[in-house]
């Protein structure tokens, strides 16, 4: 069709030729006349020979703009990163189509810049280990606390089969958290105590429903290390092996459990009363008010007849477009043991306020 509307102009450009050498013979009184007609002949000519032209220009012209209406999914969002899927299919991963596949970094908990007062200090840190008991100092009752946790997935599909549309997944991640006594000019702004917490999670799609519609959605086990790198007498650490699960209602709410048993310590044990006042259990439970808000509260439980552990109350709020945005202003209320290590046996309520990034 192209070749041929290609050839027609020369046909047409012999005939105008041949009428224009005509003209050229005619007498005086009839050549104007002639060469009028000729011209109106070859702009005809050249109408009749562009229209097929400019009709397949358009046909191609709209075939881009076809090609991506019919192809609406490829703006959207994949793997880890697409709504379509739970809040724990994405967080774990646990399906083939909310994959974001190995050795990618991403969140755990909240990355987060907070300022924060409590109701006393620790001015003489201490655990019922011999040389454990620090020298006082004046510490301020606000400080600010810094909060960096990753992990990556380092393996997947180990038990799980190949065909199938679930996916387990083994996972590393690391979590510091520091107290920096940044208005405490008196002794030089110190980082007042940090703890490091490295840790290794194997996480088990488990489909199963439970009363009041709830849906179990993982299991899984974990190994956890915590201490704050410190020297006699600040020296805190523990060992801990953990059982977990986790469901849903809906879209807007989760549970999520833990259960530990600490390791016997090979060497001097810093702390050991750790369990008793931090805790043996641990629930939290998340709801997703709307787009932009969300409450979440931990318990923790040393499951003994004096009942220590503690309470964590939170409130999220999106900053920025809710499907896209990681950054939340974040708030949240503390009561109970285990803070921090170096607090671990000092009752302390703790109030905070920052930024955190979530969801990445």
């Amino acid at each position: 069709m192209v070749a041929a509307a290609q050839s027609a102009p020369e046909a047409q450009t012999g005939a105008n030729v041949s009428g224009w050498a005509t003209c050229t013979q005619t007498d005086s009184a009839q050549r104007l006349a002639c060469f009028d007609a000729w011209v109106l002949d070859q702009k005809s000519s050249l109408r009749q020979s562009q229209k097929p032209s400019l009709a397949i220009d358009f046909e191609a012209s709209k075939k881009p703009s076809e090609d991506i209406s019919a192809n609406p999914d490829t703006t959207l969002a994949d793997g880890c990163r697409n709504r379509q899927y739970s809040a724990l299919s994405r967080f774990w991963e646990l399906e083939k189509a909310s994959d974001c596949h190995t050795f990618g970094i991403r969140g755990y908990r909240p990355i987060s810049l907070s300022w924060i007062a409590a109701d006393s200090t620790n001015p003489a840190p201490s655990s019922p280990a011999a040389g454990h008991t620090a020298t006082a100092q004046t510490y301020q009752r606000t400080e600010t606390r810094i909060q960096l946790s990753v992990r990556t997935k380092i393996a997947q599909g180990l038990l799980t089969p190949r065909n199938s549309e679930s996916r387990d997944s083994l996972w590393f991640g690391y979590t510091q958290q520091s107290y920096w006594q940044l208005f405490n000019g008196g002794i030089s702004r110190p980082f007042r105590n940090t703890d490091h917490e490295p840790e290794v999670i194997y996480v088990y799609p488990t489909q199963a429903s439970l009363p009041g519609g709830w849906q179990l959605r993982y299991s899984g086990m974990g190994l956890v290390h915590q201490s704050n790198g410190q020297s006699l007498p600040l020296s805190r650490s523990w060992n801990r092996v953990y059982l977990m699960a986790g469901a849903e209602l809906g879209e807007r709410y989760r549970l999520m459990g833990r259960a530990w048993q600490r390791l016997p310590e090979k060497v001097d044990d810093d702390n050991p009363d750790i369990t008793e006042k931090v805790g043996r259990v641990e629930l939290q439970g998340i709801w997703d008010i709307d787009k932009r808000n969300t409450l979440g509260a931990t318990l923790r439980s040393s499951m003994a007849a004096k009942a220590n552990g503690s309470l964590r109350l939170e409130w999220l709020r999106t900053l920025g477009v809710p499907e896209s945005s990681g950054l939340r202003l974040h708030a949240q209320l503390f009561s109970g043991y285990g803070d921090s290590l170096v607090d671990y046996n000092r009752r302390r309520v703790v109030f905070s306020l920052g930024l955190s990034l979530v969801d990445f």
